[in-house]
């Protein structure tokens, strides 16, 4: 076995990873694009703060989703490092 071949356990912890990282792109896509440009026109018949919807998600709904993924992604991924023993101290 090479040195630098990496072994299952690093294996498994990179796929959680990109899990992670996938999901979080998922929800981002579908946040600023989905929600801001495919889906506006049934989300304007709702109002949030005497705004459209669809109008909100495209303006700051997209921005406040992106900063929770960022805690989100934040917190998981300080989970993940406990479980498999690879945080900083």
């Amino acid at each position: 076995m090479n040195e630098n071949e990496p072994t299952d356990f690093a294996r498994q912890y990179w796929h959680a990873n990109l899990k992670l990282i996938a999901l979080c792109l998922f929800i981002w896509a579908f946040v600023s694009f989905g929600c801001g440009i495919l889906l506006v026109e049934f989300l304007n018949q709702f109002k949030l703060g005497g705004y459209p919807l669809g109008f909100w998600f495209a303006q700051q709904g997209s921005i406040y989703s992106f900063i929770l993924l960022i805690f989100y992604y934040s917190f998981q991924i300080h989970r993940l490092e406990r479980q498999f023993g690879v945080e900083e101290e």
